[in-house]
């Protein structure tokens, strides 16, 4: 750990908790870094379908622009799991994150380049995927490092700060990328989030005599993953659950023809993780023969942790087709002539901008004061219960539609509304909580599991997306009078109604956690 943490000694005092000052640095890469990623990421989809995807029969391109869209969110949130890996193992977190966002700049510069070549303009997203993916559970967790025990009450501010930046820069990317795209070409229009991208990896550079650096650890014997072997080990029940996983795991590469590579080995991480999570966590008690108590209870905090996030995940599944499917809705919207569908996303971050000091100065306010106590883990809860309700709505847009009448884009106000005051609920509140439930030796790969959430839930996406292409299912679906689209819609809804009940019902059993450090 660097000198550096002797700026926040004198916290421990009587004296008001004190704002790191390195803070800003990391707020302003933040914010750039996500001008840069929204950018490219709200006009990829109305980009392969109007350009890159061209030779795809128009029947059948709709539905290719979703399974690459879809496809490259699955790697950005995959990848954290690598970067969370890298920065606790080997490198820390600073350099981990000023690296990739090197990488994150190639791919930049691949998509501006490459914007008629479907190699290179993938080769781009992959770099993306990686350099973003990689620096996302990172910066986050890195803030957090920032803070300890004597300020850490500042730090859900900071995370909020954090959060309204991110959206301060997707704003402004859903407003202009459109209009970029359709005066300058796609090279501007993916060149200047490249730019954005300099920038910020500039600023975080700039603060780098400034940060708290927490340095990788040593590979520990009575670590998270030595800990599930042993346990795992120790029975026939941790076997037969590990090869259940297993088994599971090959049948899903078996479906790689009909689900794509990328769904297949997300549904292989899926199972591996899901069965050798249980097997763990039956037989951890016999793991006490090898490790210490303090190492297994750590084990089993993190397992309880990471179902809560695995029941986050159906929140994530409606949240990022906003970016897909309700764009792909509003091409079916009466709207403006200047008016560009993907311009709607915009909406989102500027409600997130007005609900986050809404919400700290009046909302949650005035819930404490009507005795009613908003948790983290009841913020989360109820914001995927809103995500279900937006979906509800979108839904009944979609069978206005589909029964031929002209709807208004104006109409989707109400349903981005719904699903930003759920974001807001489940994102910001999630941030500092993966934070701060953590132990400290797995701060990066815990930050991961959270944005694995995402992975997974955009997997939810692509499964649901190639079932229906099954003319069997087609054709149940039809019988029911609801076309494919609304079929899903309310399919979707429900999904995420089911998955709030399951999260509230097992958070009113979970034990908080509070894993800042000391000094």
């Amino acid at each position: 750990m660097s000198s550096t943490i002797a700026l926040d000694d004198k916290a421990g005092s009587a004296t008001m908790p004190r704002m790191p000052p390195q803070i800003p640095y990391i707020i302003a890469n933040e914010g750039c870094e996500r001008f840069s990623f929204y950018g490219m990421r709200n006009i990829l989809t109305v980009f392969l379908m109007t350009s890159l995807l061209l030779a795809v029969p128009e029947n059948l391109r709709k539905g290719e622009a979703k399974e690459v869209f879809h496809t490259f969110v699955i790697g950005v949130y995959f990848f954290p799991l690598l970067g969370g890996w890298l920065a606790d193992r080997f490198f820390g977190k600073y350099r981990t994150i000023l690296w990739l966002s090197v990488v994150y700049c190639c791919g930049h510069a691949c998509l501006a380049m490459f914007e008629s070549s479907i190699p290179g303009f993938y080769t781009g997203l992959f770099l993306i995927a990686l350099g973003s993916g990689g620096i996302k559970p990172l910066v986050s967790s890195f803030i957090g490092d920032q803070f300890d025990k004597s300020n850490r009450s500042l730090a859900q501010k900071v995370f909020d700060a954090f959060y309204w930046i991110i959206n301060f820069g997707s704003f402004f990317a859903s407003l202009l990328m459109p209009i970029f795209l359709e005066k300058f070409g796609a090279s501007v229009a993916f060149g200047i989030p490249g730019v954005l991208m300099a920038i910020a990896t500039l600023c975080f550079w700039s603060g780098r005599h400034k940060y708290v650096h927490l340095e990788p650890g040593a590979r520990d014997p009575h670590g998270f993953l030595p800990v599930v072997r042993t346990a795992l080990a120790s029975g026939t029940k941790g076997k037969v659950f590990a090869g259940l996983g297993l088994l599971l795991s090959v049948g899903a590469l078996c479906l790689t023809p009909q689900v794509g590579i990328v769904a297949a080995l997300c549904m292989v991480l899926v199972f591996m993780l899901g069965f050798g999570g249980i097997g763990a966590w039956v037989q951890l008690d016999a793991a006490r023969r090898v490790h210490p108590a303090e190492a297994v209870e750590g084990v089993r905090s993190v397992l309880r942790l990471l179902v809560l996030f695995a029941l986050v995940t159906p929140f994530w599944s409606l949240f990022d087709q906003k970016a897909s499917t309700w764009v792909l809705q509003a091409d079916q919207m009466s709207k403006p002539e200047w008016f560009k569908s993907s311009m709607m996303q915009a909406l989102n971050p500027m409600l997130v901008m007005i609900l986050i000091p809404f919400n700290n100065l009046v909302l949650y306010p005035a819930l404490q004061k009507a005795g009613l106590k908003l948790t983290a883990l009841r913020r989360m809860g109820a914001g995927i219960a809103l995500s279900g309700l937006a979906w509800i709505v979108v839904g009944m847009l979609q069978l206005w539609l589909d029964d031929k009448h002209e709807v208004s884009i104006v109409w989707q106000v109400l349903p981005y509304a719904i699903l930003t005051l759920g974001e807001v609920l489940v994102s910001t509140t999630g941030l500092e909580f993966a934070y701060s439930q953590a132990p400290l030796a797995m701060k990066g790969v815990i930050m991961s599991f959270w944005s694995l959430s995402v992975t997974i839930g955009n997997l939810w996406v692509l499964l649901s997306n190639s079932s229906v292409q099954s003319p069997s299912v087609v054709a149940s679906i039809s019988g029911t009078g609801l076309s494919t689209t609304a079929f899903l819609m309310f399919f979707f809804a429900g999904f995420a109604l089911v998955a709030a009940s399951l999260f509230g019902l097992y958070a009113r059993g979970y034990r908080m956690q509070d894993n800042y450090r000391t000094s």
